[in-house]
């Protein structure tokens, strides 16, 4: 089973920004839909938008109007604290 911490934003406008502020070691944050959610959480492959991160905060845009989730998965052995907000909302 696989650690990671999951944000549900609810629906987003395109453009929007999401702020992502890490706390612990450096992690994977992935702006996803529900549908490559359903992929992440299954273990098939996903589209999404995010990355790797060392430093914080993580402001990452909206890429088109939808459900969307944070999912932040902390690196190799290691532990970390999130916080999501939304800064705009178009």
């Amino acid at each position: 089973m696989m650690n990671y911490l999951k944000f549900a934003l609810g629906q987003q406008s395109a453009g929007s920004i999401i702020e992502v502020t890490l706390s612990g070691v450096e992690s994977d944050v992935f702006l996803v839909d529900p549908s490559n959610l359903r992929s992440f959480e299954t273990g098939g492959s996903f589209r999404y938008t995010g990355g790797h991160y060392k430093q914080s905060p993580v402001r990452i845009a909206v890429p088109s109007s939808d459900a969307w989730t944070v999912v932040v998965v902390p690196g190799p052995g290691g532990r970390v604290q999130a916080s999501v907000r939304a800064l705009t909302t178009v």
